[in-house]
C-alpha cells in the first residue's frame, strides 16, 4: 500500500447519506464535507460517490473538480468502508476489500457500505482481491515502506474480529498490505467512544507525516483526558524501530486541554494539507506547526466541529486514489 504523501491520482468520498446520524446538524455535514472536497479539488480530482438521485446536490454545492458517482451506501466515512489501493509486484494498482461492520455493529444497515470497496474497484477497472478481516482505514498507517501503525484500543477490541489472535490480525496486514513491521500503539482518542466513536482510531491521535516520521497529538496539561494516554503512545514510539531500521522520529503537537477536534485527522493531498479547525485559540499553532512539518506544502484549514460531531475529521471521509489509477 503506497503511503499517503505519495502522488495521487485523486480523492475518493463519501456524500453525507445517514440522517439518523447528523440530526439536525445534516445541512451543516454537507456545508462543511462540500468545504472539505472543494479544497481538496484545488489539488486533486475528487470522486464523491453519493446515494443513487443525489448526484445533484453533489454539483451545487461542489466545485467542478468534484465527480458525483451514485452508487448505493449506507453512511459516508470513504476512509473506513471504502477500498484501500495498493500496488501489485509490476506496479499495477489493485483494491484489496477489508470487511465494514460499522464498527462493531454500532449502525445498521451496513451492507451497501460493506460492499463499497468492490463497488468502487468494479468502477476504476481494478481487480478486487477480498479479506475476510473486519478493518477500516482509519484504524491504520503506512509508511509505504514496510511499517504500519495501528492501536491495540481498536484492532484488539473483539467488536471486529473476535474469534483473531493479535498475530493472525499481524499476518493479514502483512498479506493485504505489503506491510513487514506492526507498530501497536496501545490507545486512541478518549473521545473515540460512543454511539459515534471508532473504539481508538489512531487518525484521531497521529498521522505518518513522513518514512520514519511520525506526528503525535500530546496535551501538555494533566487536566488533559488523553494527557497520560498520549505519554503511553509516545513511550512506544521512541523505542520503536520501522521496518527500514529507522528509530522513528517524532513531533508532537499540543491539541489543548480538552480537545474535541483532532488536528492530527487531516489529509495529505498533492502538494497540500486539509486540516480540520476547532475554532480555537489553539487553531493558529496546529497549522504553524504543520507549515514546519509539511514544508513545501499549502496547509489548508477547514471547518472541523461539525465533522468531529459526526465522528471524526478531513482523514476520515477521504481515501487517496494513488497515481496510476485512471479516474471515470
Amino acid at each position: 500500500m503506497p503511503a499517503e504523501w505519495e502522488p495521487h491520482a485523486g480523492c475518493l468520498m463519501v456524500w453525507p447519506a445517514r440522517r439518523e446520524l447528523w440530526g439536525g446538524r445534516l445541512d451543516e455535514a454537507l456545508h462543511d464535507y462540500a468545504a472539505v472536497a472543494n479544497a481538496i479539488a484545488e489539488a486533486e480530482p475528487v470522486l464523491m460517490v453519493c446515494r443513487p438521485g443525489t448526484a445533484h446536490e453533489v454539483r451545487a454545492r461542489c466545485a467542478p473538480e468534484v465527480r458525483a458517482v451514485e452508487l448505493p451506501v449506507d453512511d459516508s466515512w470513504a476512509r473506513d468502508s471504502g477500498p484501500v489501493f495498493v500496488r501489485r509486484a509490476d506496479g499495477s494498482p489493485a483494491v484489496v476489500s477489508f470487511r465494514f461492520n460499522a464498527w462493531g455493529e454500532r449502525w445498521h444497515p451496513y451492507a451497501d457500505d460493506d460492499a463499497l470497496a468492490g463497488r468502487v474497484g468494479e468502477l476504476l477497472g481494478l481487480d478486487v482481491v477480498d479479506s475476510p478481516m473486519v478493518l477500516e482505514g482509519g484504524s491504520f498507517f503506512v509508511d509505504g515502506e514496510g511499517t504500519l501503525l495501528t492501536t491495540e484500543q481498536c484492532l484488539l477490541d473483539p467488536n471486529r474480529n473476535p474469534s483473531w489472535t493479535r498475530a493472525e490480525i499481524e499476518r493479514e496486514l502483512r498479506d493485504m498490505l505489503g506491510v513487514r513491521t506492526v507498530v501497536w500503539l496501545p490507545f486512541g482518542h478518549s473521545l473515540d467512544t460512543g454511539p459515534a466513536g471508532t473504539d481508538g482510531h489512531i487518525d484521531g491521535v497521529a498521522q505518518y507525516i513522513a518514512p520514519g516520521k511520525v506526528l503525535l497529538e500530546l496535551p501538555s496539561s494533566p487536566s488533559s483526558p488523553d494527557f497520560a494516554r498520549a505519554r503511553a503512545n509516545l513511550e512506544v514510539l521512541e523505542y520503536t524501530f520501522d521496518a527500514r531500521g529507522r528509530q522513528l522520529d517524532v513531533t508532537v503537537l499540543d491539541p489543548g486541554d480538552d480537545p474535541h477536534v483532532s488536528y492530527a485527522n487531516h489529509y495529505i493531498a498533492n502538494g497540500r494539507v486539509v486540516v480540520p479547525l476547532s475554532g480555537t485559540v489553539h487553531d493558529a499553532a496546529a497549522l504553524d506547526l504543520l507549515a514546519q512539518v509539511y514544508d513545501g506544502r499549502d496547509i489548508v484549514g477547514v471547518p472541523g466541529e461539525v465533522l468531529a460531531y459526526g465522528g471524526g475529521g478531513p482523514h476520515c471521509i477521504t481515501q487517496q486514489i494513488p497515481a496510476g489509477v485512471q479516474l471515470p
